[in-house]
């Protein structure tokens, strides 16, 4: 019924505990997840995990990504990201993006090593016909300017090559950036935050964002929603989200539930073809 579109299954606050989780998910109907790569030294575990779990219920899936905080981890290459992205259950490219929220001192000039490694990702994404799991925090102009440019919309140089598609996961920012996300093609996802008292500029620009466009998420182990803030996450919480954005449409939150996981299985083709 419900779809997470984003956790964390292989970080060690939820691995230690799995099978209570699945257990977990399956109580609160929530019957597919999908685990996401944020370093290539945790891929091998996120796969497996995927390939654990290619039947029953709940059903995972895999992505291949290095997150724009690992600066120090393996450096993502595009013939790496594409051979793990050619890997059965792997169905989407990240997390991968850029964040300007901690700086440590340097400017942001100096993080074009992010922007570079954002860039391969798109490449890798393009070339293997992915989504984009997209991260993006305090860097928003740069985020939207990386992908008009390397996202093969309209651009020169660009043939054979589909353009880039995928999710801005967990969204945070404004109206502004949501409209320029949706006009780039990209779906938008909410996790706990928007349940937050403190989120209602948030859920303005969920109840703007179409339902048709819209993913659900927990990024578990993190940001539980309310009630349970503050604990640790775990995508059985993810019918939380829905609800708050079943209210803010007006809506059962079934409906939320189906048309979410519609979105998912659209975006995320591979997994239909591994379904069927």
């Amino acid at each position: 019924m419900f779809t997470d579109s984003h956790c964390h299954l292989d970080f060690p606050e939820l691995q230690a505990d799995l099978p209570a989780i699945l257990d977990a998910m399956r109580a609160a109907k929530v019957t597919r997840a999908l685990c996401i790569g944020t370093t290539l030294e945790r891929f091998d575990e996120v796969h497996r995990l995927a390939l654990a779990h290619a039947e029953g219920t709940p059903r995972l899936w895999a992505t291949v990504g290095v997150h724009p905080d690992h600066e120090h981890d393996a450096e993502p290459t595009l013939e790496g990201l594409l051979q793990r992205a050619a890997r059965a259950r792997v169905v989407g490219i990240g997390e991968t993006g850029l964040d300007y929220y901690r700086l440590d001192g340097r400017s942001i000039a100096d993080m074009e090593w992010q922007r570079q490694r954002f860039r391969v990702h798109i490449q890798a994404a393009r070339q293997a016909n992915l989504p984009l799991v997209i991260h993006t925090r305090a860097a928003a102009d740069d985020t939207l300017a990386i992908l008009r440019e390397e996202g093969g919309l309209g651009s020169a140089g660009n043939a054979g090559l589909p353009p880039a598609r995928g999710v801005f996961h967990c969204f945070t920012e404004t109206l502004d950036v949501a409209r320029a996300a949706l006009d780039l093609g990209f779906d938008i996802s909410f996790s706990g935050i928007v349940t937050f008292k403190n989120a209602a500029a948030l859920r303005d620009v969920a109840r703007y964002v179409p339902l048709q466009r819209t993913l659900i998420e927990t990024d578990s182990p993190y940001l539980a929603p309310v009630p349970h803030r503050g604990k640790t996450n775990t995508p059985a919480y993810v019918p939380y989200v829905a609800a708050q954005l079943a209210e803010l449409h007006g809506v059962a939150v079934e409906e939320v539930a189906r048309i979410t996981s519609d979105n998912f299985t659209l975006l995320f083709d591979r997994v239909s073809a591994e379904t069927t």
